[in-house]
């Protein structure tokens, strides 16, 4: 009886794709983006003067097995505990995002964090276009029930950051007239995003509209992770710098962006609440520092962005 059980529970709700090798994955069931438990939502614009904030969050679960043994890639958005972890980041998040905006974050089939250990740029990408694609149909909605008349803003962190960049080669250019700016936390831009799609215009300081806002933070270069942080782009989000000119964050760290690998060096900060995972993040760099070591700064300046661009797009 268990057994059966477990294999109708298996064909209900996956999708089984066997490679050439004959290893099978498990794959859950796609999220229903009409139903209101499939977001985490936050409405705090009562006077109409904010945006439309949709954020994508990070990684947060391992690869995992079904009840019939087979490997998942992916977390699944109808379990409880990967509910619960996704909305730990979500809470956060919006505790500075959604003041005096509207704050959607969709649940998603992110891709586990087993994968991107591989630092396989084909196995990440061919694996990562299943939650690519959850992101592009909550982002669909996220239009048909938003007012397309307010601004919006794009933010991800990590493979957030990822699903950020994939959201501006998908929009239109309609879509893209009403967007602030696009956060780019901790997860890199490539020469190859810019030249596939115009609509990715990197930050040049605090109030420039319709950008991409690109950073990742290492105690040095050499730390950079190439499938991470090896971007072509990157701003300073304490002084709204490109260039080299250092800025002092919370009165003790100095963050200072490198001009060649577009990165954040940090000094008198040690990032130690963020121990180090199997030797791939948080070793040199502080990757899961991104969206909190500087969550002030990018709360006044989704709020500065948001006023410049009503200010240029008058209602």
């Amino acid at each position: 009886m268990k057994k059966t059980v477990c294999l109708l529970f298996t064909v209900a709700l996956s999708l089984v794709i066997c490679a050439k090798e004959d290893t099978c994955q498990y794959i859950p069931q796609a999220p229903d983006y009409q139903q209101a438990a499939m977001w985490y939502a936050s409405l705090q614009d009562a006077g109409d003067k904010g945006a439309d904030v949709f954020y994508i969050v990070s990684t947060w679960e391992l690869d995992w097995k079904a009840c019939d043994g087979q490997v998942c890639h992916y977390a699944d958005v109808w379990n409880p505990v990967h509910r619960e972890h996704m909305a730990i980041e979500m809470g956060k998040i919006a505790g500075y995002m959604a003041e005096g905006n509207h704050f959607y974050a969709p649940y998603y089939r992110h891709l586990a964090i087993d994968s991107w250990m591989t630092q396989n740029n084909d196995t990440i990408l061919q694996r990562v276009q299943l939650a690519m694609g959850d992101v592009k149909k909550a982002f669909d909605q996220f239009l048909q029930v938003r007012d397309p008349r307010r601004p919006f803003v794009l933010a991800g962190f990590s493979q957030g950051g990822l699903a950020v960049v994939e959201l501006l080669k998908y929009m239109s250019d309609e879509t893209y007239r009403h967007l602030a700016a696009a956060y780019v936390l901790g997860y890199r831009v490539t020469p190859q995003d810019t030249l596939r799609c115009p609509r990715i215009r990197a930050a040049k300081d605090s109030a420039d509209i319709g950008v991409t806002i690109c950073y990742n933070t290492v105690k040095d270069v050499k730390y950079v992770k190439p499938i991470l942080s090896e971007t072509c782009m990157g701003i300073n989000p304490v002084n709204w710098r490109t260039d080299a000119t250092p800025a002092i964050l919370h009165d003790t760290i100095t963050v200072t962006l490198d001009p060649q690998y577009h990165v954040l060096v940090v000094k008198g900060y040690s990032g130690a609440e963020y121990p180090a995972f199997r030797d791939f993040i948080n070793v040199g760099d502080i990757h899961s520092c991104e969206p909190w070591l500087y969550s002030e700064c990018l709360k006044k300046n989704i709020a500065l962005r948001v006023r410049e661009w009503r200010k240029k797009n008058k209602e």
